[in-house]
């Protein structure tokens, strides 16, 4: 008979087995910049992550916060810096105000174990982020998954669910995956109709659209009609950490109830420094976005040329939908011996027969960058077909 403690061992040997069997074993790649590799992979949208300014933003305050900001924010790590970048935060998002968290996956949790529970009716869009599948699980809240982007099934699950019970609806802005957006002011006017609240996870938004960089949510909706905007840090705006925007009676509950935020270590007074010097930024040199959603038309346009299988994003997010696992990872390898890093996305993370190359664009690419992609996207389908 098998003793307990051999349980273990064969229980984590059965679940690598069945992913390698999958061909969804992960590895994680170590970046080495003498390798000269250039990164289609990343979410810097903007081409602020090696921004000197950032980097002497982020160790100037270091130098004058310390490394690290020593405790929670609720016991002695909330600093004036931090007062400061909640600030700007809702400015730049139309919204009374902000809360800090240290990365997106917490804020995400943080918000729906603080808001929802057992008596709480979750809607989610079908293709969200895993964040905010599993904070609903941490709340224990019923949550049904509405089709995507496709108000008509979100109305009908609303009018099913029971009335007397609170009800919020949960999407992301940009689909992380497939690059596309949700239709905010048709879950704006969904919710408003239904009584429930709307909460909006803008991470791959913030910072690239809207005429401001303020995302697919931002000013164009006002709190009242999208309560919970939830935005990250370590994207477009090149550093680290998340925030929740909203009005005050949010806000308030979230420092009182979310336990992501309770009982974590304040982010470092240095990142908060070198997102202030990245919304700067953001909001003097306009043409960072007007020369990324440039890379984004002469992208699709060429690539549309070349009749690789584009779907319908507007955003730096392209994925070329190939099916199959191994098909994706010959793509993968073909583009990285020519010096191009893109993501290899498979089950689970997609659904099967969805595996694709999620290739992300950066105003820090420039024209031979983009032609090198596409020239060798062009060789991996000429390979195939001979």
């Amino acid at each position: 008979m098998m003793s307990r403690m051999d349980l273990w061992p064969k229980r984590l040997a059965s679940a690598a087995e069945q992913r390698h069997t999958d061909g969804g074993w992960r590895q994680r790649p170590v970046l080495d910049e003498a390798a000269g590799l250039i990164d289609f992979a990343g979410n810097d949208y903007l081409g602020l992550a090696g921004d000197p300014r950032l980097a002497e933003a982020q160790a100037e305050g270091a130098r004058r916060f310390g490394a690290g900001a020593r405790a929670s924010h609720l016991v002695s790590g909330h600093h004036a810096i931090h007062e400061r970048l909640e600030q700007r935060l809702a400015d730049l998002t139309g919204r009374p105000r902000a809360l800090l968290f240290s990365t997106g996956y917490m804020a995400n949790l943080g918000v729906l174990q603080a808001l929802c529970d057992r008596h709480t009716r979750v809607f989610q869009d079908r293709l969200n982020h895993a964040s905010l599948l599993d904070g609903a699980r941490l709340a224990e809240a019923p949550s049904r998954r509405f089709h995507h982007r496709d108000l008509v099934d979100l109305e009908r699950l609303l009018d099913r669910a029971p009335h007397d019970a609170p009800a919020l609806v949960a999407s992301d802005g940009v689909f992380s995956m497939d690059g596309d957006t949700a239709d905010i002011t048709g879950l704006a006017n969904t919710c408003r109709r239904q009584g429930a609240w709307l909460m909006v996870d803008d991470a791959h938004g913030l910072g690239v659209l809207g005429e401001d960089g303020d995302g697919c949510v931002g000013r164009l909706h006002d709190h009242h009609q999208v309560p919970i905007l939830v935005g990250t840090l370590g994207k477009a705006l090149g550093s680290a950490g998340a925030f929740v925007a909203g009005d005050a009676a949010l806000i308030d509950h979230l420092i009182q109830f979310a336990r992501p935020y309770i009982y974590t270590t304040a982010q470092p007074p240095g990142v908060a420094a070198a997102t202030l010097t990245a919304l700067d930024i953001l909001e003097q040199e306009t043409e960072r976005r007007d020369h990324l959603h440039q890379h984004i038309a002469d992208f699709r346009r060429e690539a549309a040329r070349l009749g690789l299988p584009l779907t319908d994003s507007l955003t730096p997010i392209q994925p070329i939908v190939l099916g199959d696992n191994a098909r994706v990872m010959r793509w993968a390898e073909r583009l990285a011996r020519a010096g191009l890093r893109v993501g290899a996305i498979r089950a689970p993370t997609v659904p099967r027969g969805q595996a694709r190359l999620r290739i992300t664009l950066s105003a820090a690419h420039d024209t031979p960058a983009l032609d090198a992609l596409l020239d060798s996207l062009d060789a991996c389908r000429r390979e195939e077909a001979s």
